[in-house]
Order: structure tokens, then sequence, then C-alpha cells
């Protein structure tokens, strides 16, 4: 899961960040969920956040699909009614 990345320049670390750093925000929307939601997920160790600031916490894309494909599944597995 983990990636090793390296950089020629500051812009391609932008790009980066940029493309592999969610904010709070940017989770909720992602994974459809409150922040109350996303709270207990951090709390119980389901998502990580790489950094936490004052207002906000980032996490990375990765880790944040790899919840959404386990959400898919326990969804089919325990609601299958739903679909």
């Amino acid at each position: 899961m983990s990636k090793n990345y390296s950089f020629t320049s500051k812009e391609e670390f932008i790009k980066l960040v940029q493309s592999e750093i969610l904010t709070s925000s940017e989770v909720l929307e992602e994974l459809q969920i409150s922040r109350q939601s996303l709270n207990s997920l951090v709390k119980r160790g389901k998502l990580t956040p790489i950094k936490e600031l004052p207002r906000d916490r980032m996490f990375l894309r990765e880790e944040v699909e790899a919840r959404k494909e386990a959400a898919k599944e326990l969804h089919a597995k325990y609601r299958p009614y739903d679909e």
C-alpha cells in the first residue's frame, strides 16, 4: 500500500500534495459521511490523519480510498437488501 516518491522540483512536490492529500472536508465528500462519522473513524483508528491543524486534518488519498472500498464491502455484506 505504501508508495515511494521522488521529486526533481518543487512543482512536482506541489502537484503530488494537491493530488494525494485530502482535507477533512474533502474526505467527508469522498466518503459521503458526516463530520461526526469522520471523527469516529479517526478515534477508532480506521483513518489516520497525516497532519492535524487547529481547525482541520489532512489525510492520504490512498487511505481514504481504501476505507471507501472497505465500506462498500461491509455495506454489501450487512445490507444486501439496500441494493
